[in-house]
C-alpha cells in the first residue's frame, strides 16, 4: 500500500555531485503560522498494519474529506463535523471513532493505494486505483461503481488523477511501469495513450496533470526521476526532472511552471520548468525520515506551505522558501515540538497529508497515519505577520 508498505525500489544511485544542490534564501528561517492539533479520528478497537490510511484528499469543495488505505474501505467526512465549534478558544482536542464520524464508508474489493475527485462532477464520484491493478470510479450518492478497468495486467495501480482540462481523462500509473492515460467515455476501453518513461519498466509511483490547465503531466519513477509529458502529444517526455537519489514518490504542482517532488532518499525537490525543456532545482527540503514508504506529500499553494509525513510518526510543514521545516508535530496526540526538538516516537509513520485548497489567515492540514489514526490540523497566521 502506498503507506506502510515499502515504495518500489530504484537502482542504487550513483555518487552525487559534492556540490549542494539546495539553493537557499538569504532571508532567516521563521514560522508565520501558529497550529493546532484540533481533532483525532480512531478506531475503538487496536489499531493495526491493516488500518494503514495510504491516501486522503479534499473533495473540489474542500468540504468532504475521503480516505482509503489497505482496510479495503473508502470512507468520507464532512471537515465540520471533524473540528470544534470554537477552536480558537478550545484547548480540547476533539477525539472522534471512524464509524461514527464518517459521512459515508465504502467497501472495496482491494486494497486502495489512491483516490482522486474526478473534476465537474460535483463531488459526486470519486476515482481509485487499487492493488490489484484496477481502476474504479464510485458514485458516492449511490455507493456504487460505475466505471471499472484493468489495463495494467494486474499489477498495483500506484496513482490516479483526473485532467482538468477534460475531466473524462484519466491517467494511472502501474507497477508495470507505464501511465496509461484513459478515457471514460470509450466503453471499449482502450487507452488513449500508453507511456513507458523507464527503459527497464521501472515502477511508475505518481502521476498528475497540471491543475492549473497547463499541458504538463507529471511522472514520477522508481528510476530516482521524474518525468514531464504533453498530455496532447504524450510520446516522449518533454521535461525531466533528475536530481533524486532514490524512488521518486511523489510530483505535486505548486503553480503551472513549478513542481515539487519527493523520494524515499528523505528529500523533497522543487523544480522550476524551463522554455525549450529544461528544469532546475529551486530548493531542496530536508528534515523528515523517509527511506523506504510512502509517507504523503500536499502543497497548499496559496499559502506556499508543503507537508509531508515521515516514518518516525511525525508531521512535517515546510515553508516554501526555506529548505528546513517549518513546524513539527509528532503524531500521538501530543503537543507540536518546534523545530530539530525531539525524535519522535519511532513507532510506525505518517503516511498521508493533504491541505485544504482555501483561506488566507486559516490553513487545514489532515493526515493519516499507519495505525488507521486520522489527524486534523488548523494554522492561523500569527498577528505579527
Amino acid at each position: 500500500m502506498r503507506s506502510s508498505l515499502s515504495s518500489p525500489s530504484s537502482p542504487t544511485p550513483q555518487i552525487q555531485n559534492s556540490e549542494k544542490l539546495t539553493q537557499q534564501s538569504p532571508t532567516p528561517l521563521r514560522c508565520e503560522w501558529d497550529f493546532t492539533l484540533a481533532s483525532v479520528v480512531s478506531s475503538p478497537t487496536n489499531c493495526a498494519a491493516s488500518d494503514t490510511l495510504g491516501v486522503v484528499e479534499f473533495d473540489p469543495s474542500d468540504s468532504l474529506i475521503a480516505t482509503a488505505g489497505i482496510a479495503r474501505k473508502i470512507r468520507g467526512y464532512r471537515l465540520h463535523n471533524l473540528l470544534p465549534q470554537d477552536i480558537d478558544h478550545n484547548a480540547t482536542i476533539t477525539q472522534l471513532d471512524h464509524t461514527r464520524a464518517s459521512d459515508f464508508c465504502i467497501c472495496t474489493p482491494a486494497k486502495l493505494s489512491s483516490l482522486r475527485w474526478k473534476p465537474n462532477a460535483n463531488g459526486r464520484i470519486l476515482g481509485s486505483g487499487d492493488y490489484d491493478g484496477v481502476v474504479m470510479e464510485y458514485d458516492l450518492e449511490m455507493k456504487v461503481p460505475i466505471f471499472e478497468r484493468d489495463e495494467h495486467g494486474g499489477r498495483r495501480v500506484w496513482s490516479v488523477d483526473y485532467s482538468t482540462v477534460e475531466p473524462v481523462v484519466g491517467a494511472s500509473g502501474s507497477d508495470d511501469g507505464t501511465v496509461q492515460v484513459w478515457d471514460t467515455r470509450c466503453e471499449s476501453g482502450e487507452c488513449v495513450a500508453v507511456v513507458q518513461p523507464s527503459v527497464v519498466r521501472s515502477a511508475v509511483c505518481c502521476v498528475e496533470f497540471n491543475p492549473f490547465g497547463g499541458g504538463l503531466v507529471a511522472v514520477g519513477c522508481a528510476d530516482r526521476k521524474a518525468y514531464g509529458y504533453d498530455r496532447r502529444k504524450m510520446r516522449e517526455p518533454v521535461v525531466v526532472f533528475e536530481g533524486h537519489g532514490k524512488t521518486v514518490t511523489y510530483v505535486k504542482f505548486v503553480d503551472g511552471g513549478t513542481v515539487v517532488s519527493a523520494s524515499t532518499d528523505g528529500s523533497l525537490k522543487m523544480w522550476k520548468t524551463e522554455e525549450g525543456g529544461g528544469a532546475r532545482v529551486v530548493r531542496t527540503y530536508e528534515g523528515h525520515v523517509n527511506g523506504r514508504s510512502f509517507v504523503g506529500l500536499s502543497v497548499w499553494r496559496e499559502g506556499g506551505l508543503i507537508g509531508c509525513g515521515s516514518e518516525d510518526k511525525r508531521v512535517f510543514v515546510y515553508d516554501k522558501r526555506w529548505g528546513e521545516p517549518i513546524w513539527v508535530k509528532e503524531f500521538d496526540g501530543g503537543v507540536g515540538v518546534g523545530v530539530g526538538v525531539g525524535m519522535g516516537s519511532g513507532y510506525g509513520l505518517v503516511s498521508s497529508v493533504c491541505w485544504r485548497q482555501v483561506g488566507e489567515q486559516e490553513c487545514t492540514l489532515v493526515a493519516g497515519g499507519s495505525d488507521g489514526v486520522l489527524q486534523v490540523f488548523v494554522g492561523h497566521k500569527k498577528r505579527s505577520f
